[in-house]
């Protein structure tokens, strides 16, 4: 028997649209036991296996290596990562399901395959890399090739993850995002991008602010979350350092210093008086990625 540990991943981090990505310390955990016969899923709901994208995810890489497996039981453990919230809750089951594989298979898959093979299911690479290797990351993924590069994340930061109960989908959320754009509206982009990386490995946290503002697909899917901005304001009177969309949403995140003691107290105080009921839970940077135990 053994144990799989994904992080949570949260991606675009304003400006970086399907390019950065960062991996959190909130976990799904998926056991795996060997059987006689058969593929047996447990905890996954009625979903049958054939549509389970951990099974789907095993099997792609199973079978990209012809192996066979016999008889296998995958339970779902602990699910801390909620579904469809923007917290990579489906990198969690591609990376999972892979790793099983990459374990029935005597580990012989690099990190690079594992997140060739993941890029490959997910269609872009910003939750899968550092699902992964951990941290924050830039992934760029082209002709099928997937070449990323990780970020300095300071240690006195803290990424606080606002968990309403209602979802955004990420069909609906990218619907929603324009085919063009203006060059000014690229350059913005391109600047606050590039600003980001250079803030965080320099530790510049009074940059984070300007360098997560984005053209290019928050303005359209905040019509997608009621009271973003409400939210975002109330934030930054607290103590905020930078706000954005994680992913597609429905979680917002918020950056801060460890040493701001009372934002979630104050931040909770505004959320019970919004639509929905919000979740707050404040994170470390995952820094090791996926496990084996």
């Amino acid at each position: 028997m053994f144990k799989i540990k994904v992080p949570a991943t949260t991606a675009n981090m304003g400006p970086g649209y399907d390019v950065l990505g960062m991996a959190l310390a909130l976990y799904n955990t998926f056991e795996v036991e060997q059987t006689v016969h058969g593929i047996e899923m447990v905890g996954f709901g009625d979903i049958p296996p054939h549509e389970n994208l951990v099974y789907k995810s095993m099997q792609k890489a199973l079978d990209f290596y012809e192996h066979k497996v016999d008889g296998l039981r995958i339970s779902a453990k602990k699910i801390n990562v909620p579904m469809s919230r923007g917290l990579g809750s489906s990198a969690t089951c591609i990376v999972g399901g892979i790793m099983i594989a990459n374990k029935l298979m005597n580990n012989t898959l690099s990190n690079d395959e594992i997140i060739r093979i993941g890029t490959e299911i997910e269609g872009h690479p910003d939750n899968i890399v550092p699902a992964v290797i951990g941290g924050m990351t830039v992934s760029i993924y082209e002709e099928g090739t997937v070449t990323y590069s990780k970020v300095n994340v300071s240690k006195d930061l803290r990424f606080v993850a606002m968990i309403p109960d209602f979802t955004v989908s990420t069909h609906e959320a990218r619907k929603v995002v324009p085919e063009r754009y203006s060059k000014a509206d690229c350059i913005f982009n391109i600047g606050r991008v590039a600003m980001l990386v250079a803030a965080m490995n320099n530790g510049e946290i009074e940059k984070l602010r300007m360098a997560t503002e984005d053209k290019v697909h928050q303005p359209y899917r905040a019509s997608l979350i009621p009271n973003i901005e409400n939210i975002f304001k109330h934030a930054k009177q607290i103590g905020s350092k930078a706000e954005f969309i994680s992913g597609s949403g429905s979680t917002l995140m918020v950056i801060i210093d460890k040493d701001n003691m009372n934002f979630e107290k104050d931040m909770q105080s505004l959320l019970k008086k919004v639509h929905g009921y919000w979740q707050i839970k404040v994170l470390k940077t995952d820094t090791e990625g996926v496990k084996v135990l």
